[in-house]
C-alpha cells in the first residue's frame, strides 16, 4: 500500500515537470531576448516653426517643437511633396538674418546617424518661387538644391549618414542669393555604427549622401515604416521604378517570406526583397542610368533575391555587373552567393565618376535575363575638418561684447564648409592640431559696438585684427599681448580710454600698430618706442592723452602703476578721515545745542526756587532776631 502511495507521487511530481518545463523554458527565453535585444535607437523628430509638440497620422510619430534651437521667422507651410510629413508650420531665414542660419541640437547621444531635412514652400498668395540654397551637416556641405526641386518627390530632402561625436548636431543653411531658406522638418535617426561601412575601417571620416533609394519591379513610394521595417535602419525613403525602359523589362514579385533581410548592421526591410525587375527574352540585359554631378565617389548598394519561380537552382542565372562599363562583380549567381532562393544579398562598391552620368549595366551570361529588386546610391563625401573649439567661442563672445550685425550671421563654424566662410573671418589650416584656426579678422566700419573682452586672447593663431572705424570703448585688453603672432593691430578711429598696456611690447612680429583718433592717455609703454627702430609703423596721433614718444607731448613724472595705487589709496584715507572730522564736529555742536537748549527752558525754574530759598533764609533771621528782643526785654526769670 506504501508502494502504491509512494509510485502515485512519483508519477505526479514528474507528470507536472513535463508540464512545466516548456513555460519555465518560455520564460527562460524571454528573458535571454530582453537582456539580448538591442535598445531603441535614438530619435528626434523636429517641427520647424510649430509653436507645440505634434503628433502625425497614420504612425502617431512624434515631432518636437523647434522653440530655442535657431533664428529665423516661422510660417504657415505648404508641402511640395506627398512623401512630406503632414506638418503645417515651416521656418524660414531671411538673408536680412545673415547668410548662415543653423539648428545646433545637443544632448545628442554619440554615434552613427541619419540626418534628413525637409524643405518647404511659404503658404502665401502669388508666392510660386522655390527657394535654392545650399545645406551643411558638421561644417560639411552636402548638397545644393536645384531648380525644379519642389517638382520630384526625392528631391524634397536631403539626407545623409554622419558620424557624431561632440554629443549634438549642427544642421546649417546657407544662402545664395536666390530666395530664403525654408525649412519644413529635421530628423536625427541613430543607425548601427556599422552601417553602410564601406570597408573595414571605420567610416567616421566619411558623409554618405543619399543621392537615390529605388524599389524595383511593382509597388509605390515607401518609407521602412511603411514596410515594418527595423528601426535601427533609419526609416529610409525608397522611390519605385517600375521599368528601367520602355518594353525592355517586366516585373516580378512574390508573397514568399525573404530570408537574410533584416540582418544588422543595414537592417533592410524583408518586403523590398518581394519586387523585381528582370529583363525579357528580346532585351536580357538590363540597363539603369541617372544624371549625376561629375567628379565625385559614389558607393553604390545593389539588392537580389531570387524571387522568379521559373529559376531554382544554382547556375540558371548568371550576370555581370558593370558600373559605367567597367565590369565590378563578374559571374553573379544570386541562389548560389545568398545561399538560396528567397534569401537577400547585397553587393556594394564605390566607384569615382568624372562625368555627369553614371550607368548600371547587368550584363547575362548565363539564362535569358538579369534580375534586380533594389538601388542605393550615395554620394561619398569627406568630413570637413572643424575649427578649434576654444576658438569659436573665442569669436562667439566677440560677437556678443561687440554686437555683431545680424546681418553677419556668424553662424555655425566660422571656417567650414569651406564654401561659406564667416564674414570678416580668415582662416588657415593648422597641420599641427588637424582642425582650422583664425588667423585673421577684418571687421573694420561695421557699426561694432560694446567693448573688447579679454576672451580674444583665445584667438592664438591671430596675425591681422582689424576694428577700425567703430564705437568701440572701454581700455585696450593686457591680453592682446599674449598674441605673440599679431603683426597687424589697428584699433584706430574708436573710442577706446586709458593707457596703452605695457604688454603689447611683448609682440615682437608687429609690424603695424594703428592706435590714432581714440580717448588714450598715459606714457606710450618704452618697448613699443623701441619697435619704431626695427621699422615697425606705429600711428597714436589724435589721443590728447599719449605721451612719452617723438611726436608726442613729454610726459611728466612718471608714476608706476604702484605709486599711482598708492596715491589713489592715500587720498581715500584722507577722504575717509575728512568725513570722520566733520562728523565728529557736527556731532559737538549738536551736543551744545541741546544743551543750551536744555539750560534755557530750566532757567525760570532756577530763578524761582533762588527767590523761595532767599524768603525762606530772610524769614528764619527775622524770627531770630524777634526771639532775642523778646529775651532781652523780659529778662532772667529766677526760680525760687
Amino acid at each position: 500500500m506504501r508502494v502504491a502511495c509512494f509510485t502515485a507521487k512519483t508519477m505526479l511530481r514528474f507528470v507536472l515537470r513535463l508540464l512545466l518545463l516548456p513555460w519555465l523554458l518560455l520564460l527562460l527565453s524571454s528573458v535571454f531576448s530582453l537582456a539580448s535585444a538591442k535598445p531603441a535607437p535614438f530619435a528626434m523628430r523636429v517641427s520647424c516653426g510649430a509653436r507645440q509638440n505634434v503628433h502625425t497620422k497614420p504612425t502617431n510619430t512624434l515631432w518636437f517643437k523647434d522653440f530655442a534651437y535657431t533664428g529665423g521667422i516661422p510660417f504657415n507651410a505648404t508641402r511640395p511633396s506627398f512623401i512630406s510629413p503632414p506638418l503645417q508650420s515651416l521656418r524660414y531665414f531671411p538673408l536680412s538674418e545673415g547668410p548662415e542660419n543653423c539648428y545646433i541640437i545637443n544632448r545628442v547621444p554619440q554615434g552613427h546617424y541619419s540626418v534628413r531635412i525637409f524643405f518647404g514652400l511659404l503658404a502665401q498668395q502669388n508666392y510660386d518661387s522655390e527657394p535654392l540654397f545650399d545645406i551643411s551637416v558638421e561644417g560639411t556641405q552636402v548638397t545644393s538644391l536645384k531648380s525644379g526641386w519642389s517638382s520630384h518627390d526625392d528631391e524634397t530632402f536631403a539626407e545623409a549618414l554622419v558620424f557624431l561625436k561632440d554629443s549634438s548636431v549642427s544642421i546649417c543653411f546657407h544662402s545664395t542669393g536666390h530666395g530664403d531658406p525654408a525649412i519644413l522638418s529635421l530628423e536625427i535617426l541613430q543607425v548601427d555604427d556599422k552601417a553602410y561601412q564601406l570597408s573595414q575601417q571605420s567610416g567616421q571620416g566619411i558623409i554618405l549622401r543619399t543621392v537615390t533609394r529605388l524599389s524595383c519591379g511593382t509597388g509605390k513610394p515607401e518609407f521602412d515604416v511603411d514596410y515594418r521595417g527595423d528601426h535601427w535602419g533609419g526609416d529610409r525613403f525608397w522611390n519605385y521604378i517600375k521599368t528601367f525602359g520602355q518594353s525592355t523589362d517586366t516585373a516580378r514579385s512574390t508573397e514568399a517570406s525573404i530570408k537574410q533581410a533584416s540582418n544588422p548592421p543595414n537592417f533592410y526591410p524583408a518586403a523590398l526583397y518581394k519586387n523585381a525587375i528582370v529583363g525579357t527574352a528580346s532585351q536580357p540585359k538590363l540597363e539603369y542610368t541617372m544624371d549625376v554631378d561629375p567628379n565625385r565617389n559614389y558607393s553604390i548598394w545593389l539588392h537580389f533575391a531570387e524571387i522568379d519561380s521559373t529559376v531554382t537552382g544554382v547556375g540558371q542565372r548568371v550576370f555581370d555587373i558593370l558600373i559605367n562599363g567597367d565590369t565590378a562583380f563578374p559571374d553573379v549567381d544570386v541562389i548560389k552567393m545568398s545561399e538560396d532562393r528567397y534569401a537577400a544579398l547585397v553587393l556594394n562598391t564605390t566607384v569615382a565618376v568624372s562625368g555627369r552620368t553614371l550607368t548600371i549595366t547587368l550584363d547575362p551570361k548565363e539564362g535569358d535575363h538579369a534580375i534586380i529588386n533594389a538601388i542605393e546610391i550615395f554620394e561619398v563625401i569627406m568630413a570637413e575638418l572643424k575649427t578649434v573649439p576654444e576658438e569659436v567661442k573665442a569669436l562667439q563672445t566677440l560677437k556678443k561684447t561687440l554686437g555683431l550685425p545680424v546681418r553677419l550671421g556668424w553662424n555655425g563654424d566660422p571656417c567650414v564648409p569651406q564654401q561659406h566662410p564667416w564674414s570678416g573671418a580668415d582662416c588657415q589650416f593648422d597641420r599641427t592640431s588637424s582642425k582650422w584656426v583664425i588667423d585673421g579678422l577684418g571687421l573694420d566700419n561695421q557699426g561694432l559696438k560694446g567693448f573688447l573682452p579679454d576672451g580674444i586672447s583665445k584667438l592664438h593663431h591671430l596675425q591681422s585684427l582689424n576694428l577700425s572705424g567703430n564705437n568701440i570703448h572701454g581700455t585696450i585688453p593686457s591680453s592682446l599681448g599674449t598674441i605673440t603672432s599679431l603683426e597687424v593691430l589697428d584699433l584706430s578711429l574708436n573710442s577706446f580710454n586709458g593707457s596703452i598696456p605695457e604688454s603689447l611690447g611683448q609682440l615682437t612680429s608687429l609690424q603695424r600698430l594703428n592706435l590714432n583718433s581714440n580717448s588714450l592717455s598715459g606714457r606710450v609703454p618704452a618697448a613699443l618706442g623701441g619697435r619704431l627702430l626695427h621699422r615697425a609703423s606705429f600711428n597714436f596721433t589724435d589721443n590728447h592723452g599719449l605721451c612719452g614718444i617723438p611726436g608726442l607731448p613729454t610726459c611728466g613724472p612718471h608714476l608706476t602703476a604702484a605709486a599711482k595705487i598708492g596715491i589713489a589709496f592715500g587720498a581715500l584715507l584722507l577722504f575717509l578721515l575728512l568725513v570722520i572730522c566733520s562728523i565728529c564736529c557736527w556731532k559737538r555742536r549738536q551736543n551744545i545745542l541741546r544743551t543750551q537748549q536744555l539750560a534755557a527752558r530750566e532757567a525760570p525754574y532756577a530763578k524761582a526756587r533762588t527767590h523761595l530759598s532767599q524768603n525762606i533764609q530772610m524769614s528764619r533771621q527775622h524770627n531770630h532776631h524777634a526771639q532775642s528782643r523778646t529775651a532781652a526785654e523780659t529778662g532772667p526769670i529766677l526760680l525760687s
